[in-house]
């Protein structure tokens, strides 16, 4: 019953910044947690952000201090900012929501190159 729409992906030189944005088709209460997940090329698909619907976050070593996961619960949308983005940052980013089972988004493509 969860539709998940990512968006805001693009092409970003080295110390940039973005907004990703995944908007959900149900209220956010419905949903339990609500997360990033990354897949660099040539490599496996691994999360980098997530929070729960009470706002607890969780967040991968190689994003800490730079990522910022955060939800809006009147637009059912959550974003994950991103600053001083580095060439490793370069993947799909998949949005996913969980309540009784998981569900995924179709992906943004995020490319960090000088």
């Amino acid at each position: 019953q969860v539709q998940l729409v990512a968006s805001g992906g693009g092409l970003w030189q080295p110390g940039g910044s973005l907004r990703l944005s995944c908007a959900a088709s149900v209220s956010f209460f419905s949903i339990s947690t609500m997360a990033w997940y990354r897949q660099p090329p040539g490599k496996e698909r691994k999360m980098v952000a997530a929070i729960t619907r009470h706002g607890s976050t969780n967040y991968a070593d190689s994003v800490k201090g730079r990522f910022t996961i955060s939800r809006e619960n009147a637009e059912n949308t959550m974003y994950l900012q991103m600053t001083s983005l580095k060439p490793e940052d370069t993947a799909i980013y998949y949005c996913k929501a969980s309540n009784y089972r998981d569900y995924w988004g179709q992906g943004t493509q995020v490319t960090v190159s000088s």
